[in-house]
């Protein structure tokens, strides 16, 4: 499959989990890849497994380092045609016990990350009417989880980010849509099930079942399902899909 052949694709926290899925599936498309993440040193060794990716050291926080690190991936490997606003993070904590820290860090990281990469790449692509931006959510955008509320309301807001945009861009040849995994087998599932035992003493095969009984498929989603969705949606085919939250949760939606 090289539908994206020539296409270049900016994947943030682009060195493990969905977004390494991820990337691994753009260049089987035959896009170039610019990863983006805090981590350089796996930033360097995911760029090494493949001559077609450019790795650019990047805290999706940081105003400043966001458009360096998207100046360096334009030096590389020219417009950006797909951009995958992967990078994420988790604070699972009761409400009570939620401070404003926490809660700002899981807007930060989770919205307002994702808001600075769309501002460093939406212009070019709206004066060539041709893009694709992928923001990947949860299911937490669609529903809500206990002990998860300051997550929960930044993937709401990146969902309310994505509807609003699409329409904005819709006749411009732009798309904007969302992928809402379900628990997946990330570091970010095996941190949850580190916490579960910690916290009630129950086996991590016990925890395991506890989240993926969310899944009516009683599994966790493998990041490799999520890569497939983020492939269909980049696709110069599916440009009718935007606005869009398509969930990967094995119907748990």
């Amino acid at each position: 499959m090289t539908v994206l052949t020539g296409k270049h694709a900016v994947v943030t926290g682009g060195a493990s989990g969905i977004g390494a899925a991820v990337v691994d599936g753009l260049l089987e498309a035959g896009a170039n890849v610019t990863i983006m993440g805090r981590n350089l040193m796996a930033l360097r060794e995911k760029a090494d497994e493949h001559d077609n990716i450019f790795a650019a050291q990047c805290d999706v926080t940081d105003e400043e380092m966001v458009a360096k690190a998207f100046e360096q991936a334009r030096d590389a490997f020219g417009p950006i045609d797909v951009l995958v606003n992967n990078a994420g993070q988790a604070v699972s904590l009761p409400f009570k016990k939620t401070t404003l820290k926490d809660f700002q860090l899981m807007l930060d990281v989770n919205l307002t990350g994702s808001f600075l990469c769309i501002q460093n790449c939406l212009e070019g692509m709206v004066s060539r009417e041709s893009g694709r931006i992928i923001n990947i959510a949860s299911t937490a955008a669609l529903k809500g989880y206990a002990y998860v509320s300051a997550y929960t309301a930044a993937k709401h807001g990146l969902l309310g980010l994505t509807r609003a945009l699409s329409l904005e861009v819709a006749a411009k040849g732009v798309t904007v849509n969302c992928v809402c995994p379900g628990f997946t087998d990330t570091e970010i599932a095996r941190k949850a099930v580190k916490n579960i035992m910690e916290k009630t003493g129950r086996s991590a095969k016990e925890a395991q079942a506890e989240l993926s009984a969310h899944n009516p498929q009683k599994r966790f989603v493998l990041p490799s399902e999520v890569a497939d969705t983020v492939l269909w949606i980049a696709d110069d085919r599916s440009s009718a899909i935007n606005g869009q939250a398509v969930a990967v949760a094995g119907g748990e939606i």
